[in-house]
């Protein structure tokens, strides 16, 4: 069975990783891929948003499975034009990824689910957006309304700094056609909180529960980042939480999302924040998280293969999908000055040799890639070390083990992934 994995950072190494370890030994591609992924499948230089590319090789490759890492594909709707041509691919539609791909369709679709979300208004008026904003309470939130992988979200202190994001995102687009359209939102104190879930359209199944560390300083301080790393399982999410979670979040979306004739197919990534024990959606995401993927997938007993094909077809009702016991930390290796403007093409020394086995440490590779004889840094993150155990402490020094082996110029991570959970 041939496979092809379509990205290039963390989540698809973990994907590729995940793949390679089915007992139904498929043979793998990756489109892009990077230096770490090379290892596992054949890597073909094919960018996630080329789709008449993708779709010219999967056909000329005869290719039986195509899984979909990134939003960015997905929201331009490479499901809907493989399954034109009747090829099997894993991932929602271009309707439903607008669950991701706008956060106004998001919070609209919220509403009508009676699904718990912060207050919020859509602005496509810069004047309006900042005559709003003088009547808005601090803390204040300001959202891109499209894709700005996951840097596009500010949270202001004052009216300043609400100002100036509002300019940045719809004056000076500094994401793009993403800040076109803002979102205005009440601020949420609490902790947050990652569910994802497995769906084909009817049954969810959800995977245990995560924590992301957004910000790029110890103590979680600094610039939002696309993720420093990552935790699970969360001890935030109770059973009583997770039980809460599928039955006032996931399911009425999952119902929603088929009544307005947009049924969702493939990973549901909810995004939440726990105030006072109560769960409120901040984002949902119409795909796997990065770093959460790195952390959630190794921790999968079923293979992962049974359950994207389940996914597909509409059995996931007849898939008992299993989990193993103990946990999993993430922390993730950044360039110097990421996220902001960092230096690539620096060495990368001290990477283990192979990642093709599950054994307590993991290297995934973010953004990286081959140069000559060398593995050299191409991105803000650039590495995602797994470190696994019977209990986080466990996989905690494991994780940090793994880090202190590897250095490249520059190099930034943060000391303290899991220190929410670990204080409990």
């Amino acid at each position: 069975m041939k496979i092809l994995v379509v990205g290039n950072g963390g989540r698809e190494h973990a994907m590729v990783w995940k793949l390679a370890q089915s007992p139904r030994k498929p043979v793998l591609y990756c489109t892009p891929g990077n230096a770490g992924i090379a290892s596992l499948a054949a890597c073909v230089p094919i960018k996630a948003d080329d789709m008449s590319g993708l779709k010219q090789f999967v056909i000329g490759e005869g290719i039986d499975l195509t899984v979909v890492g990134p939003e960015i594909p997905l929201s331009l709707g490479i499901v809907d034009e493989f399954r034109k041509s009747r090829l099997r691919i894993f991932g929602p539609t271009r309707q439903a990824a607008r669950l991701e791909a706008s956060k106004s369709f998001s919070k609209d679709v919220m509403a009508q689910a009676k699904i718990r979300t912060a207050r919020a208004k859509s602005f496509d008026k810069a004047a309006e957006a900042l005559a709003y904003l003088e009547q808005h309470e601090l803390p204040v939130v300001i959202k891109a309304d499209g894709l700005a992988q996951g840097k596009g979200v500010m949270i202001a202190t004052t009216r300043e700094q609400a100002t100036q994001a509002i300019r940045d995102c719809m004056e000076k687009a500094v994401f793009g056609q993403a800040g076109k359209q803002v979102l205005i939102e009440q601020f949420l104190d609490g902790e947050e909180l990652t569910i994802m879930a497995f769906t084909d359209g009817k049954t969810i199944v959800p995977m245990p529960p995560a924590q992301d560390h957004k910000r790029v300083g110890d103590g979680d301080t600094g610039l939002n980042t696309g993720g420093m790393g990552a935790y699970c399982p969360a001890p935030l999410g109770t059973a009583q939480l997770r039980d809460q979670v599928f039955h006032e979040v996931l399911q009425p979306m999952i119902d929603a999302m088929a009544r307005i004739g947009s049924p969702f197919q493939g990973v549901l990534y909810a995004g939440l924040m726990v105030v006072n024990g109560i769960p409120y959606v901040l984002e949902f995401n119409a795909r796997m998280g990065d770093p959460e993927t790195q952390v959630v997938l190794p921790l999968l007993k079923t293979d992962f293969l049974d359950v994207i094909e389940a996914v597909i077809d509409h059995r996931l009702d007849q898939l008992s999908v299993e989990w193993h016991q103990g946990a999993a930390v993430c922390v993730v290796m950044t360039s110097g000055g990421y996220p902001g403007a960092y230096q690539q093409g620096e060495v990368i020394a001290g990477l283990p040799a192979s990642t093709t086995g599950s054994s307590s440490s993991v290297v995934f590779h973010a953004g990286t890639a081959q140069r000559d004889h060398d593995v050299v840094t191409a991105g803000g993150r650039v590495l995602g070390v797994l470190g696994l155990g019977s209990t986080l402490t466990e996989a905690q020094r494991q994780a940090y083990r793994g880090v202190d082996k590897i250095s490249f110029a520059g190099h930034h991570f943060r000391t303290d992934i899991a220190h929410r959970a670990l204080r409990r």
